[in-house]
């Protein structure tokens, strides 16, 4: 992979996000899981590029991200869409994903776990973190009857400053 400056990206957020998803992958190369996402975005914020995801903290990987100061995200080519659907479906508490899907992890140069064959790997130093509440809503019920019951707790937003970006070659 070849590192780029954010700027330099040239793939559309909303479709890397919305359409590919991405893996937010936290850990150490020694220990690390992988979950599938859907909501986030990239951007700028106090004039730094910034990624902000969505994650329960009820998840397995929220556990990683919460103990690292950084984690990645990587997103990868539609021939690891069933691999997606399964890291999102499965907890790394019960199953290796590794093991079950074709995803090859490696290390970044900055030393973070992120996907092999993504077409785009993003190096995510956490700045801020806070849990969303009902009371932050202007009107909870516009959202909560699709995303929230009483045994799905609501998201934390991680907002972290975008520290290095990969792009692979076509």
């Amino acid at each position: 992979m070849r590192k780029i400056e954010f700027t330099e990206l040239q793939q559309n957020p909303a479709e890397l996000i919305g359409k590919q998803w991405m893996l937010i992958t936290a850990g150490t190369p020694d220990s690390f899981n992988c979950m599938t996402a859907s909501w986030g975005g990239l951007g700028f914020l106090w004039n730094r590029p910034v990624a902000f995801v969505f994650v329960r903290p009820n998840r397995y990987t929220a556990k990683f991200i919460d103990e690292q100061a950084s984690f990645t995200l990587s997103f990868m080519p539609e021939k690891y869409r069933a691999d997606l659907i399964f890291c999102g479906r499965n907890s790394g508490r019960d199953v290796d994903k590794m093991a079950a899907t074709s995803l090859r992890p490696m290390t970044t140069e900055g030393g973070l776990p992120a996907m092999e064959d993504a077409d785009v790997v993003i190096e995510c130093r956490k700045m801020a973190v806070a849990t969303m509440q009902e009371t932050d809503f202007v009107d909870f019920s516009e959202v909560s009857p699709q995303w929230y019951d009483p045994t799905n707790p609501l998201h934390k937003v991680y907002i972290c400053e975008i520290s290095a970006s990969y792009v692979r070659d076509l």
